[in-house]
């Protein structure tokens, strides 16, 4: 066998390792949904049933847990959101020596532990007389959540083209022009990733969440309670459910930016016969 077709090889057994790691996990969770079990597994098989979905539906306590991560994530995309945006547009002004110290203090959030976050976000705001609940968490974990918005603008503001603000400012156009209708638009799909990675990063955190949810209930929260209390496969179905609803908002995006793509084709190639 040559080197090319070892490599060749070498190559197709990762992807097919890499695949099966990342996607067998979510294919027996799936599975044990429909597992006639009270535990969560796929051994021994006790029946194929549809009864743990309505477990789902009436179990309250959850559906509210999930409905609090859902307006925990977003609270945190109008805090963590801007700060990010804002901090980027600052590190990409700044050309001193102190922009190393100033890019490392801002990352620092990442690097600390969640559970040190929580816990000092919990005694900082204690003295202001601020409590544990849903705003609370918003702040904890905006804290570092604002970093990743703020690394994935300033990837995108490296590749942008410095010129085109200096030719819109001499043409007359006031510094909020120019940010709305050349930097914003160019930064777009870097804030709606930023986003998304925001969102997600709200939506699953545990170790932060877990000292400042206060008497409040995010979904991570209380399915790492009934775990020790014992799980049933309803969580299965609930994540069955996510898994579904998330793989159908990424089909509905891959086909609005293809069509994006065709219309914008079209338009130059209907320029360029112009």
């Amino acid at each position: 066998m040559s080197s090319q077709r070892l490599m060749a090889f070498g190559l197709r057994f990762y992807v097919v390792v890499f695949f099966g790691y990342l996607f067998l996990p979510l294919i027996i969770m799936a599975a044990a949904t429909f597992n006639d079990s009270r535990f969560p597994t796929v051994t021994p098989w006790g029946g194929t049933t549809l009864r743990w979905f309505g477990e789902l539906a009436a179990d309250g306590s959850m559906w509210q847990a999930l409905a609090n991560s859902a307006i925990v994530a977003l609270g945190v995309l109008v805090v963590a959101v801007p700060i990010g945006i804002a901090t980027a547009l600052f590190l990409n002004t700044v050309s001193s020596r102190a922009k190393p110290f100033l890019y490392a203090l801002i990352l620092s959030p990442l690097l600390t532990p969640g559970v040190i976050i929580g816990i000092s976000t919990l005694i900082f705001w204690r003295q202001f007389g601020v409590s544990g609940g849903i705003f609370l968490t918003v702040l904890g974990q905006a804290t570092f959540i604002a970093a990743y918005v703020m690394l994935m603008v300033t990837a995108r503001l490296q590749r942008f083209d410095r010129t085109m603000e200096r030719a819109a400012l001499d043409l007359g156009a006031s510094q909020w022009q120019m940010f709305r209708r050349i930097l914003l638009p160019y930064l777009k799909p870097a804030i709606l990733s930023a986003a998304v990675i925001a969102f997600l990063q709200s939506f699953e955190n545990y170790n932060t969440t877990l000292f400042v949810v206060g008497y409040d209930t995010t979904l991570t929260v209380y399915i790492a309670s009934k775990v020790r209390t014992g799980l049933t496969p309803a969580v299965n179905a609930l994540g069955l459910i996510l898994i579904l609803v998330t793989v159908l908002l990424a089909v509905v995006y891959e086909v609005k930016r293809r069509r994006e793509l065709t219309a914008q084709a079209a338009a130059r190639e209907v320029a360029r016969e112009a």
